[in-house]
């Protein structure tokens, strides 16, 4: 891909990886990665807007390419904050539009809530923003299943044998509900997932999706979205872990927002429908640009 700049920044704890893609006119485009402990799709379709804009990218400490310091007190969402205050800086934007994937969704809330400048837009992108409602939502999604695979989690997160083959099974189960319907998942798919740093996510979230444990286990940030006072797009996949529900509850709360739904989606629509999910971020960002007094 041509107009491709990669490099490293300096942070707390060790140098953050990152890319832009396309040195197009309009106003960048910055991308927060899901997790905690994902990183960043080398396939992302919307690299392929860099023609009309930069589109960046960054692997969060711990992640991809970047640093990978052993160091559990630097796995906060204060750091990760203060991380992409770094990037921000290190990048020289002036003037943003910023997209947060699942755990990406909790990192760019907590960091608008600091009130930052330069951010154009937000989109929320199969958003998380309250621990205990992701929970109650992927329980509602677990009776759906055999109840066979619903014994096995239990017992498994029980008797605490999730680094099981049988969980393991049980929790690929789930996730070609809900995380990514395709079937076989793309090659990319499974070469990020199986790169993901679990130190992290076990660290962070906890076993499972739907068993929090971790330091994210009581994050919530719906008593603060009416905060959010610039443009909010939220977006999530018909059968995501990311309720439709859910994400039109949030939206409700922020004062500035809308909603797409992607009908043939979980919680992947970048690569279960690529080209819709380009299309309406595309318009999304085109149209913050043409509002009068933007």
């Amino acid at each position: 891909m041509d107009n491709v700049t990669e490099g490293f920044i300096p942070v707390k704890g060790g140098n953050v990886w990152y890319r832009i893609t396309g040195n197009g006119p309009g106003i960048p485009l910055l991308l927060l990665h899901g997790g905690p402990g994902g990183k960043s799709n080398d396939k992302d379709p919307l690299r392929g807007l860099g023609t009309e804009r930069p589109v960046i990218q960054y692997d969060q400490l711990g992640c991809g390419n970047s640093g990978h310091p052993a160091d559990k007190e630097l796995w906060t969402v204060e750091h990760y904050i203060e991380e992409l205050e770094h990037v921000v800086e290190a990048l020289e934007l002036e003037e943003f539009h910023l997209l947060g994937h699942s755990w990406g969704s909790m990192l760019a809330a907590s960091y608008l809530l600091k009130k930052p400048a330069g951010v154009r837009s937000v989109i929320f992108s199969g958003p998380a923003l309250s621990a205990h409602r992701w929970v109650a939502d992927q329980r509602n999604y677990l009776k759906e299943l055999p109840q066979e695979l619903q014994d096995t989690i239990e017992q498994s997160e029980q008797n605490h044998t999730t680094d099981s083959e049988e969980y393991n099974q049980a929790m690929m189960a789930f996730y070609k509900c809900h995380m990514c319907r395709l079937d076989p998942w793309p090659d990319e798919m499974r070469k990020d997932f199986g790169a993901s740093n679990d130190q992290i996510y076990h660290h962070m979230w906890g076993a499972s999706e739907f068993t929090v444990t971790g330091t994210l286990k009581d994050f919530d940030v719906t008593e603060r979205l009416h905060e959010i006072d610039i443009p909010a797009l939220f977006t999530c996949g018909r059968y995501d872990e990311a309720t439709p529900e859910t994400t039109e509850y949030y939206a409700s709360l922020a004062p500035d927002s809308e909603v797409h739904v992607f009908e043939n989606s979980s919680h992947m629509p970048s690569i279960e429908e690529p080209q819709a999910y380009v299309d309406v971020i595309r318009e999304w960002v085109n149209r913050q640009e043409l509002r009068p007094g933007a």
